[in-house]
């Protein structure tokens, strides 16, 4: 399915409702939609010892949370590189022939702005503006998490789709209690619908299954109670802009069909 423009969307929902499944089957039903992830341009630019790889490598390796300033300017030099945003007065270097020839868009180095490092200062810049070319679609994974990342993205980047998906918190418990895995593989199953061959052996190794820690009830009654607490405001910010979209369902087989639509509806 192709798109006819730029889709710039992020899902919301709670652990375990099947964000990384939608993410994965949208990437695979409409090849022109990639993945941003904030975690993995983390990882990219440590591992590429750049400025902003090297500022942020000792809090990743003690675990702690990065600036959203940082995050935010990872994110923004990203879209700039490859094209998706520019700055005032710049040709749109997506057009139909480089899309079409494959060709790489330029890149527009890092941000008008040395640092990002408030609103204000974000303010005192004219906005950048965004490729509305289809090629120049993502689904932006890890941020904002909050209102206060969002106020700062708007200012970045129009999000123009905010996916709420939304599952019975019991269904999600009887799922998450009822899962395995193979932790060398990273091989993933369900004794209510993806069983393995063996209860508690892994069908490819023959090795045994695990629980992750945290697939407990009273781990997941806390961390969804801490994922209201910052999804409400920020779905509530979405929804006074016009973007927010609910989609409920059992499964995500029953979700997916409705994601589709919604997708086609509004960019093919």
């Amino acid at each position: 399915m192709r798109l006819r423009k730029a889709a710039r969307v992020i899902l919301v929902g709670a652990p375990g409702v099947g964000k990384g499944t939608q993410s994965e089957r949208l990437l695979q039903r409409f090849p022109q939609i990639q993945s941003l992830s904030t975690g993995d341009l983390l990882r990219h630019n440590v591992k590429a010892r750049t400025p902003l790889g090297i500022k942020v490598e000792n809090t990743m390796k003690a675990g702690g949370l990065v600036a959203d300033d940082l995050i935010m300017r990872l994110i923004s030099n990203e879209l700039y590189k490859k094209g998706w945003l520019r700055r005032p007065g710049d040709p749109d270097v997506m057009t139909l022939s480089s899309t079409a020839t494959n060709a790489e868009p330029a890149s527009y180095g890092e941000l008008p702005v040395d640092l990002i490092t408030s609103t204000a200062a974000l303010d005192a810049h004219a906005p950048p503006v965004a490729s509305e070319d289809p090629s120049a679609s993502f689904i932006l994974d890890g941020f904002p998490r909050t209102v206060t990342q969002a106020l700062t993205c708007d200012k970045i980047v129009p999000i123009n789709l905010v996916v709420s998906l939304k599952t019975p918190i019991d269904v999600v418990i009887e799922r998450i209690t009822s899962r395995w895995v193979h932790e060398p593989s990273g091989r993933v199953y369900n004794t209510t619908f993806n069983a393995p061959k063996v209860p508690g052996i892994d069908d490819v190794t023959g090795e045994p299954l695990t629980q992750r820690p945290d697939d407990n009830v009273d781990v997941y009654r806390e961390r969804f109670r801490k994922f209201q607490e910052t999804s409400e405001p920020l779905l509530e910010h979405y929804a006074k802009k016009g973007v927010l979209w609910e989609v409920e369902g059992m499964t995500s087989n029953e979700i997916s069909p409705k994601l589709y639509e919604e997708f086609e509806r509004r960019f093919a």
